[in-house]
């Protein structure tokens, strides 16, 4: 049994649906805060149960008969964070379950300059600390998020955002299809995992060639500085918290914390990770 929390999120998601390729539906269970948003996947064979990671007593019910448990990191930062994959990796054991999986970041350590970085060097602390076997996929940066940061370009031909530095920004895709074959083949991984990741590092700069190509039409790379982009994000209504969450990636960015480049993620899923360029292509088709 492959149990996979956040299986209604895009990761989680995308996950299951790459498992059920590879194995029958009774041998994969999902772990979701509302089960009615996964009635399609009970409905297929896949066993569905309520857990929420405020509600550790619901985990460790939702985790039972696990082999494997995929524990997709939450949308959280810091110690609500922290403390959430915490209660999830306590049910884990208290379950049973075989060896954990979970969804860590290329970049992952404690002196991080971005938040999640540093969130995630924590969670792997308290998997290490389990005795379990367990497994932290480091993936690589989502181009889902370049992509947000690209959105406000469409309209203005100009992408204007503070300094960074190069990142190799992977799809949920290819990262879904790796997960599934790392859970179904026998492929095993002690610890943190090679960084998973697209097959080039790109700065924005790099990016606006590429919207332009894509787009037919001239984009532009305009500077940001830090304390006005914190201000921007702040004036179209996000929280203070956000705001610096935000800033922090360019921070880390500038700095190389998300340059890193690897073949394991092609060698797993047997193919070129897809390009940013394709990424943004379909994106902006859509």
């Amino acid at each position: 049994m492959i149990i996979v929390t956040g299986a209604t999120g895009k990761l989680g998601r995308r996950t299951v649906e790459r498992l059920l390729e590879r194995v029958p539906a009774d041998r994969v269970g999902v772990s979701v805060r509302d089960p009615r948003k996964a009635k399609d996947l009970a409905d297929r064979g896949v066993r569905v149960r309520q857990g929420n990671f405020d509600e550790p007593a619901s985990l460790t019910h939702s985790f039972e008969g696990a082999e494997q448990l995929l524990l997709v990191s939450l949308d959280r930062t810091g110690q609500e964070c922290v403390t959430g994959h915490r209660a999830a990796i306590d049910a884990a054991v208290q379950a049973g379950a075989g060896r954990i999986l979970y969804t860590s970041q290329t970049g992952a350590a404690h002196d991080s300059r971005f938040q999640a970085c540093r969130d995630h060097a924590q969670t792997e602390d308290l998997l290490r600390a389990t005795g379990l076997p367990w497994t932290a996929l480091r993936n690589g940066f989502y181009a889902s998020s370049a992509l947000q940061f690209l959105e406000p370009a469409r309209h203005t031909g100009d992408i204007a955002l503070p300094v960074d530095g190069p990142v190799a920004w992977t799809g949920h895709d290819d990262l879904a299809e790796a997960t599934a074959v790392i859970l179904t083949e026998g492929v095993r991984f002690d610890g943190p995992t090679p960084p998973l990741t697209g097959p080039a590092a790109l700065d924005f700069d790099a990016v606006a060639e590429i919207a332009s190509q894509t787009a037919g039409r001239p984009f532009t790379r305009t500077v940001v500085p830090d304390d006005a982009f914190r201000e921007q994000v702040l004036a179209h209504g996000a929280p203070a918290p956000i705001a610096d969450l935000m800033l922090s990636i360019f921070t880390a960015a500038r700095h190389a914390e998300f340059t890193a480049v690897d073949p394991t993620l092609a060698e797993l899923i047997g193919r070129e990770p897809t390009a940013f360029r394709t990424q943004l292509e379909r994106a902006w088709a859509e």
